[in-house]
Order: C-alpha cells, then sequence, then structure tokens
C-alpha cells in the first residue's frame, strides 16, 4: 500500500469519526430537548391539578364559615326572640300586678273611711256612756253617803285582806307539795338510776400471792446472800416476803402498779430461769414500759367504752393508772366507771346533758392517780388537772366540788357527789366492816370531846367532815379558829383514816327573852 492511500485511508477515518461525534451530539441534543418539553408539560400538568385543588379546598372553607355564620346568627336571633317574649310576658305580668295594687289601694281606702266613721261612732258612744257612768256615781253617792273615792278605798282595802289570805293559803299548799313531791322524785331517780346500773363486789388487797413450783426456786429468788431478792426489792419498791409458805411468796405494797411489775417481772424471771442483779434489773424496766402502755390502752378502753371522745392523752393515762389503784379495797377504775354510769342516768332524768355528767363522774377521782403528790385534796387537785388540760368549767367544778371543799356553781355537782356516795356505800363495795367503820366514827367524835368548851361533836359525811358545837361564853371567834386546827393536828397524828377530814367549829350566839 502506497503512502498515498494510507493518508487517504486515515482522513477518511478522521472525517467519519468527526462526522459520527456531531451526529451523535445532535441525537442527543434533540433528546434533551424532548425530556425538557415533556417535564415542562408534567409541570404544567401539576401546576393546574394543584391550582385547582386549591380552589376546591378555599371553595370549601368558605362554605364551612358561611354556615357557621348563619347558624351563630340564627342561635342569636332565636335567643333574640325568647328574650323578647319573656319581656312582653313581664310586662303583661307587671301590668298585673299594678291592676291589683291599685285594686287594693280603693279597698283600703274604702276600709279607711268605714274605720273612721266607726271611730267617730265609738267615740260618740264612750261619751255617752261616760255620761251615764256619772250619773249612776252622783245617784250611788247620794244613796250610800260616801264619795266615789271613799268607796273606792274601801272596796280596794277588803279586796287586798282578802287575796292576802288566800294568797298565803295558796302559798302554804303549793310549797307543802312541792317538797312532797321533790322528795318523791329524788327518791325515784335515785332507785332507778342504782337499779339501772350493774354493779361489782370484787375487793383488792395489798398483798399479792405469787406461786412457785417448787421450794428450790425460793433459793434461788433469794440469791446468794440475798442478794437477788434485794436488787428486785429496790428495782420494785415491793416489800417480798419468803416464809415457810409452801410453794408461794408474798408481794407487799400498797402501790398496786408497783405490785404488778413486781408480780409480772418475777414470773417472766422464773420462767427464763436465769437470775441476777443486772437481769433482774432488765427485766423490771421492760415490764415498767410494758405496764404504762397497757396503763394508756386500759384508758383508750374505757372511754370508748363509756362513749367519752376528745380526751386529752395525759387525762387518759390517768384514768388508765385508776386500774392499779384501790380505795378501801374496791378498785378506782371500776369505781369511776360505776360513778360515771349513775351519773349519765341521774343526769338524763334530770333533764341535764348526760355526756357531760359521764365525763365529770369518769374523771371525779383524777386527783387521787397523779404522777407526783401535791398536799392538796384530791378533788382539788383533780380539778385543777382538769383545768390544765382544758376541760368545761362544768366539769372542773363538778370534779373539785364533789367533797364540798369548793362551791357547786352547777348541777351537774350533786350530781357527782350524790353519785360517788351511792357506789361507795353499796354493800361489797368496800372492805371496811361496820364494826370498825363505827369505831373510827366514835373515836373521831370523842376526840373533839376531850378540849375545853365543846359541848357536842358529830361525824358526818362518812367521816370525812367533823362538825364541833362550842359554848358562845366559853370560846370566842378566835379560840374557835385556834380550836380547829389543834383538831385538825391532833387527828393526823393520833388516828388513820383514807383521804382527808374537814374539821368545822361552830359557835352560836342565842338570845332568849319572855314577854309576861
Amino acid at each position: 500500500m502506497s503512502a498515498l492511500s494510507i493518508i487517504f485511508i486515515a482522513a477518511a477515518l478522521i472525517v467519519g469519526v468527526v462526522a459520527g461525534f456531531i451526529l451523535s451530539n445532535s441525537k442527543l441534543n434533540k433528546g434533551a430537548q424532548l425530556e425538557k418539553q415533556n417535564r415542562i408539560k408534567e409541570a404544567e400538568v401539576k401546576a393546574e391539578a394543584l391550582k385547582q385543588e386549591k380552589i376546591l379546598q378555599a371553595k370549601e372553607k368558605f362554605l364551612q364559615l358561611k354556615s357557621e355564620h348563619e347558624k351563630s346568627v340564627n342561635e342569636r336571633n332565636q335567643e333574640i326572640t325568647k328574650n323578647e317574649s319573656r319581656i312582653k310576658q313581664k310586662e303583661s305580668e307587671l301590668s298585673k300586678k299594678i291592676e291589683e295594687v291599685n285594686r287594693k289601694d280603693k279597698e283600703l281606702e274604702n276600709q279607711r273611711q268605714q274605720v273612721a266613721s266607726q271611730s267617730e261612732n265609738y267615740k260618740r258612744k264612750q261619751e255617752e256612756l261616760e255620761k251615764f257612768h256619772r250619773q249612776q256615781v252622783l245617784q250611788l253617792e247620794k244613796l250610800s253617803g260616801l264619795s266615789a273615792d271613799e268607796a273606792k278605798t274601801q272596796l280596794i282595802e277588803s279586796i287586798k285582806a282578802e287575796a292576802k289570805t288566800e294568797a298565803m293559803a295558796y302559798i302554804k299548799e303549793t310549797m307543802d307539795e312541792a317538797k312532797i313531791n321533790a322528795s318523791k322524785e329524788a327518791k325515784k331517780i335515785v332507785i332507778q338510776t342504782i337499779q339501772r346500773v350493774a354493779t361489782e363486789t370484787a375487793i383488792e388487797n395489798s398483798i399479792s400471792v405469787f406461786h412457785i413450783e417448787n421450794d428450790e426456786m425460793k433459793g434461788r429468788i433469794i440469791g446468794r446472800e440475798g442478794r437477788n431478792i434485794r436488787a428486785l426489792e429496790a428495782a420494785t419498791g415491793v416489800e417480798i416476803i419468803v416464809d415457810d409458805t409452801p410453794d408461794a411468796i408474798q408481794l407487799s405494797c400498797f402501790d398496786s402498779i408497783r405490785r404488778e411489775i413486781a408480780r409480772l417481772a418475777l414470773h417472766q424471771l422464773v420462767t427464763d430461769g436465769r437470775i441476777h442483779p443486772a437481769r433482774i434489773e432488765e427485766v423490771v424496766e421492760k415490764t415498767k414500759k410494758m405496764i404504762e402502755e397497757e396503763i394508756v390502752e386500759t384508758g383508750k378502753r374505757t372511754c370508748i367504752d363509756l362513749g367519752i371522745h376528745g380526751l386529752h392523752p395525759e387525762l387518759i393515762r390517768m384514768v388508765g393508772r385508776m386500774k392499779y389503784r384501790s380505795s378501801y379495797g374496791q378498785n378506782l377504775l371500776q369505781h369511776s366507771r360505776e360513778v360515771a354510769n349513775l351519773c349519765a342516768i341521774m343526769a338524763s332524768e334530770m333533764g341535764l346533758n348526760p355526756k357531760v355528767a359521764k365525763r365529770a363522774g369518769l374523771l371525779h377521782d383524777i386527783g387521787k392517780v397523779p404522777d407526783e403528790e401535791p398536799e392538796l385534796p384530791h378533788a382539788i387537785l383533780g380539778m385543777k388537772l382538769a383545768e390544765k388540760y382544758k376541760e368545761k368549767p362544768e366539769v372542773c367544778n363538778a370534779i373539785g366540788a364533789h367533797h364540798d371543799e369548793i362551791e357547786m356553781t352547777t348541777l351537774y355537782a350533786p350530781i357527782i357527789q350524790v353519785c360517788d356516795a351511792i357506789s361507795g356505800a353499796r354493800p361489797g363495795a368496800r372492805r371496811e366492816i361496820a364494826e370498825q367503820y363505827i369505831k373510827r366514827l366514835k373515836d373521831l367524835e370523842n376526840l373533839a370531846m376531850n378540849y375545853q368548851g365543846v359541848e357536842k361533836t358529830y361525824a358526818i359525811q362518812a367521816g370525812r367532815e367533823l362538825r364541833v358545837i362550842v359554848s358562845a361564853d366559853k370560846v370566842d371567834d378566835k379560840q374557835s379558829e385556834q380550836l380547829a386546827f389543834d383538831i385538825s393536828q391532833k387527828i393526823q397524828t393520833e388516828m388513820t383514816y383514807p383521804g382527808q377530814i374537814k374539821v368545822t367549829v361552830i359557835r352560836e350566839v342565842r338570845a332568849t327573852s319572855y314577854a309576861k
């Protein structure tokens, strides 16, 4: 092949490549233009569809707002129509009322005119009656020879005398009847009250007996050289008596709480078997806490049983402490519960508030169970405690006055006093026998008779008060005060008695003269 042909072939190839490139490029441009036109058409179609959709949404929103507006307008129109109808109805009612008022005004005017005419007639008749009365009085004066004032005076005096006589007779009859009825009613109320309350006759002692299995346990309780029993007595404050009584140990103490603590502690020590001073102190402390919790629980249960609410927690604790106190062998808590029930029944019979009476009856002896022992009568101390814990004035007065230490200001005080006496005086309530009781009263009266100037002595209120009557010419007022003090000091030093005894010296002067 020649060079010319090679050149020719190369040129042809170059021309072919260039022509192919130009041809392919022209085809690509045409395809791009077609695709661009298609996309524009599609965008125009979508835009038109979106436009139509927005127009439809706008039309729907407009129709919705239009319907809501029309609905609101209709509701307002209906409300306006209702208001107009109500206004028209009220206008018609008002017009009717105005007509009624006008009619009544006319009737009142007619009645007023009638009353005025009747008043004139009455005045005229009254003047005629007075004129006739004066004429009758003049005729009576001429016939009797007395003036009207004199006759009136005589008539009044005679009527006064007659009325006074009748009134005195009526008063005497009424008073006698009232005394008889009052006595009957009082006896009836007391008898009904006593009959409606169930009483117990249980008696407590100042000695508890603790039973043991064998005499060997006595030696363990006494301990080496008596150290265990001394530690137990020191921790509890109870005297422990270990004698020849088989299988028993006696616990002696006037304080029932201490005696119960000693009994429970001893029972726990015997059951456990470990008995030594350290263990004894530990058990006694635990027992004291347990007894304190039981005291509070007893007070709460007592208040619930009696239906007493709102009592101060400290007063509730004192009520629980009553369970471990006694008076003449009568359990103080049972006594207070009994007095509370008696007071409630008696207050109901008399028309008073039974809840207040029951509250005062339960608390009347809280002065016997204070934490401290001030030198005050238990009634006064109980009243002060009740005042301290915000009890009502009538409750405080009833507590303080149930032994006549203070003046009674309400009817609840005598009810508490009576019910306290009923509970303590019933058979079996207290341990003191009749012979001892009578002997104590006689000793009390004889003790005061030994003083110069004393004429008579009377022990009253179950021996709680001694009244001494002295001769007025032998004892003056100052000596009376000194005599009362001396007698009270002698009673305090020479006699044994529960509670306190009030000494009252009475000096009376009488002047007697005879008309012959």
